[in-house]
Protein backbone atom coordinates (compact mmCIF):
# COMPACT_ATOMS: atom_id res chain seq x y z
CA UNK A 1 0.00 0.00 0.00
CA UNK A 2 2.65 2.16 1.03
CA UNK A 3 4.59 1.39 -2.45
CA UNK A 4 1.53 1.96 -4.39
CA UNK A 5 0.90 5.40 -2.57
CA UNK A 6 4.41 6.25 -3.72
CA UNK A 7 4.16 5.35 -6.91
CA UNK A 8 0.72 7.18 -7.16
CA UNK A 9 1.95 10.05 -5.84
CA UNK A 10 5.45 10.52 -8.03
CA UNK A 11 2.90 10.13 -10.87
CA UNK A 12 1.02 13.38 -9.97
CA UNK A 13 4.45 15.30 -9.50
CA UNK A 14 5.41 13.90 -12.88
CA UNK A 15 2.25 15.11 -14.73
CA UNK A 16 2.65 18.57 -12.49
CA UNK A 17 6.00 18.68 -13.37
CA UNK A 18 5.10 17.94 -17.32
CA UNK A 19 2.43 20.56 -17.13
CA UNK A 20 4.66 23.55 -15.88
CA UNK A 21 7.31 22.21 -18.71
CA UNK A 22 4.88 22.81 -21.38
CA UNK A 23 3.29 26.19 -19.72
CA UNK A 24 6.76 27.67 -20.35
CA UNK A 25 7.59 25.95 -23.45
CA UNK A 26 4.38 27.36 -24.56
CA UNK A 27 5.27 30.81 -23.69
CA UNK A 28 8.48 30.79 -25.17
CA UNK A 29 6.68 29.72 -28.12
CA UNK A 30 4.28 32.58 -28.34
CA UNK A 31 7.58 34.85 -27.55
CA UNK A 32 9.55 33.17 -30.40
CA UNK A 33 7.42 34.19 -32.42
CA UNK A 34 6.64 37.70 -31.38
CA UNK A 35 10.36 38.00 -31.67
CA UNK A 36 10.34 36.22 -35.19
CA UNK A 37 6.67 38.38 -36.54
CA UNK A 38 8.89 41.83 -36.14
CA UNK A 39 5.61 43.05 -34.20
CA UNK A 40 8.10 44.27 -31.25
CA UNK A 41 10.23 47.61 -32.99
CA UNK A 42 11.09 49.16 -29.73
CA UNK A 43 15.36 48.17 -28.91
CA UNK A 44 14.30 48.08 -25.45
CA UNK A 45 11.24 46.13 -25.58
CA UNK A 46 13.08 43.76 -27.96
CA UNK A 47 16.31 43.09 -25.49
CA UNK A 48 13.55 42.38 -22.83
CA UNK A 49 11.82 40.32 -25.00
CA UNK A 50 15.41 38.65 -26.12
CA UNK A 51 16.37 38.17 -22.23
CA UNK A 52 12.86 36.47 -21.42
CA UNK A 53 13.84 33.98 -24.18
CA UNK A 54 16.79 33.12 -22.51
CA UNK A 55 15.15 33.26 -19.24
CA UNK A 56 12.40 30.95 -20.24
CA UNK A 57 14.92 28.34 -21.74
CA UNK A 58 16.58 28.03 -18.85
CA UNK A 59 13.72 27.39 -16.77
CA UNK A 60 12.78 25.24 -18.89
CA UNK A 61 15.95 23.03 -19.26
CA UNK A 62 15.27 23.43 -15.06
CA UNK A 63 11.82 22.19 -15.02
CA UNK A 64 12.72 19.25 -17.41
CA UNK A 65 15.33 17.73 -14.85
CA UNK A 66 12.80 17.71 -12.31
CA UNK A 67 10.21 15.65 -14.83
CA UNK A 68 13.52 13.33 -15.27
CA UNK A 69 13.98 13.26 -11.49
CA UNK A 70 10.78 12.59 -10.30
CA UNK A 71 10.35 9.96 -13.43
CA UNK A 72 12.86 8.13 -12.03
CA UNK A 73 11.76 8.06 -8.72
CA UNK A 74 8.43 6.87 -10.33
CA UNK A 75 10.15 4.06 -12.23
CA UNK A 76 11.75 2.91 -9.21
CA UNK A 77 8.27 2.62 -7.40
CA UNK A 78 6.75 0.86 -10.12
CA UNK A 79 9.35 -1.52 -9.79
CA UNK A 80 8.62 -1.90 -6.12
CA UNK A 81 4.99 -1.99 -6.50
CA UNK A 82 5.69 -5.15 -8.82
CA UNK A 83 7.85 -6.43 -6.72
CA UNK A 84 5.47 -6.73 -3.61
CA UNK A 85 2.67 -7.77 -5.80
CA UNK A 86 4.15 -10.58 -7.02
CA UNK A 87 5.61 -11.53 -3.55
CA UNK A 88 1.60 -10.74 -2.41
CA UNK A 89 0.80 -12.74 -5.21
CA UNK A 90 2.52 -15.74 -3.76
CA UNK A 91 2.04 -15.97 -0.25
CA UNK A 92 -1.99 -15.68 -1.81
CA UNK A 93 -1.25 -18.43 -3.53
CA UNK A 94 0.33 -20.19 -0.45
CA UNK A 95 -2.50 -19.39 1.46
CA UNK A 96 -4.78 -20.67 -1.07
CA UNK A 97 -3.11 -23.53 -1.24
CA UNK A 98 -3.11 -24.73 2.39
CA UNK A 99 -6.87 -23.50 2.84
CA UNK A 100 -7.60 -26.04 0.30
CA UNK A 101 -5.54 -28.69 1.92
CA UNK A 102 -7.54 -27.95 5.27
CA UNK A 103 -10.74 -27.97 3.80
CA UNK A 104 -9.54 -31.19 2.49
CA UNK A 105 -8.53 -32.39 5.93
CA UNK A 106 -11.57 -31.25 7.39
CA UNK A 107 -14.00 -32.93 5.05
CA UNK A 108 -12.13 -36.02 5.62
CA UNK A 109 -12.39 -35.91 9.09
CA UNK A 110 -16.09 -35.14 8.83
CA UNK A 111 -16.26 -38.70 6.37
CA UNK A 112 -14.43 -40.47 9.68
CA UNK A 113 -16.43 -38.87 12.17
CA UNK A 114 -19.63 -40.06 10.37
CA UNK A 115 -18.35 -43.41 9.66
CA UNK A 116 -17.22 -43.98 13.64
CA UNK A 117 -20.65 -42.31 14.60
CA UNK A 118 -22.46 -44.93 12.36
CA UNK A 119 -20.35 -48.15 14.03
CA UNK A 120 -20.29 -46.89 17.58
CA UNK A 121 -24.43 -46.74 16.93
CA UNK A 122 -23.92 -49.78 15.80
CA UNK A 123 -22.03 -51.33 18.37
CA UNK A 124 -23.78 -49.12 21.23
CA UNK A 125 -27.20 -51.04 20.21
CA UNK A 126 -25.51 -53.89 21.31
CA UNK A 127 -24.33 -53.17 24.45
CA UNK A 128 -26.52 -53.39 27.64
CA UNK A 129 -28.26 -49.52 28.74
CA UNK A 130 -26.71 -49.57 32.03
CA UNK A 131 -23.39 -50.36 30.66
CA UNK A 132 -23.38 -48.12 28.13
CA UNK A 133 -24.80 -45.35 30.40
CA UNK A 134 -21.62 -46.04 32.87
CA UNK A 135 -19.28 -45.54 30.05
CA UNK A 136 -20.66 -42.37 28.83
CA UNK A 137 -20.37 -41.11 32.27
CA UNK A 138 -17.22 -42.15 32.76
CA UNK A 139 -15.49 -40.63 29.19
CA UNK A 140 -17.31 -37.38 30.04
CA UNK A 141 -15.55 -37.27 33.66
CA UNK A 142 -12.28 -39.26 32.04
CA UNK A 143 -11.27 -36.58 29.20
CA UNK A 144 -13.30 -38.81 26.87
CA UNK A 145 -12.22 -42.28 27.95
CA UNK A 146 -14.08 -44.00 29.54
CA UNK A 147 -12.95 -47.81 29.04
CA UNK A 148 -9.10 -48.73 28.75
CA UNK A 149 -7.41 -52.13 28.00
CA UNK A 150 -5.73 -53.96 31.06
CA UNK A 151 -2.63 -54.75 29.48
CA UNK A 152 0.44 -56.39 31.28
CA UNK A 153 -1.53 -55.85 34.61
CA UNK A 154 -1.37 -52.23 33.92
CA UNK A 155 -4.51 -50.01 33.06
CA UNK A 156 -4.07 -48.47 29.66
CA UNK A 157 -5.82 -45.32 30.61
CA UNK A 158 -4.26 -43.75 33.88
CA UNK A 159 -1.25 -46.25 33.17
CA UNK A 160 -0.93 -47.47 36.81
CA UNK A 161 -0.11 -50.90 37.42
CA UNK A 162 -2.68 -52.54 39.64
CA UNK A 163 -1.87 -54.22 42.92
CA UNK A 164 -1.98 -58.15 43.58
CA UNK A 165 -5.15 -58.13 45.04
CA UNK A 166 -7.40 -56.25 42.66
CA UNK A 167 -5.59 -58.32 39.92
CA UNK A 168 -6.50 -61.87 41.56
CA UNK A 169 -10.25 -60.39 42.00
CA UNK A 170 -10.45 -59.67 38.37
CA UNK A 171 -8.86 -63.14 37.16
CA UNK A 172 -11.36 -64.62 39.32
CA UNK A 173 -14.66 -62.00 38.20
CA UNK A 174 -16.97 -63.99 35.66
CA UNK A 175 -15.95 -63.28 32.01
CA UNK A 176 -19.06 -60.84 31.34
CA UNK A 177 -18.82 -59.35 34.91
CA UNK A 178 -17.89 -55.81 34.11
CA UNK A 179 -14.37 -54.97 36.21
CA UNK A 180 -13.31 -51.41 36.97
CA UNK A 181 -9.19 -49.97 37.71
CA UNK A 182 -9.49 -48.72 41.59
CA UNK A 183 -7.19 -45.91 40.52
CA UNK A 184 -8.66 -43.98 37.44
CA UNK A 185 -12.56 -45.65 37.69
CA UNK A 186 -12.45 -46.94 34.23
CA UNK A 187 -14.18 -50.14 32.75
CA UNK A 188 -11.35 -52.11 31.82
CA UNK A 189 -11.32 -54.23 28.85
CA UNK A 190 -9.42 -57.84 29.60
CA UNK A 191 -7.87 -59.49 26.68
CA UNK A 192 -5.29 -62.28 26.03
CA UNK A 193 -2.38 -59.61 26.76
CA UNK A 194 -4.00 -58.58 30.54
CA UNK A 195 -1.46 -60.46 32.29
CA UNK A 196 -3.67 -62.43 34.54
Amino acid sequence: MAAQTEESDCAREQTKAEQDVDQVRQRAARDQQRLDSGAVTSPKDLSNLQHEIVSLAKRQGDLEEVVLEVMERREAAQERVNELTERVASVQAKIDDATGRRDAAFEEIDGEVASVTKEREVVAASVPEDLLKLYDKLRGQQGGIGAAKLYARTCQGCRQELAITELNEIRSAARDKVVRCENCGRILVRTAESGI
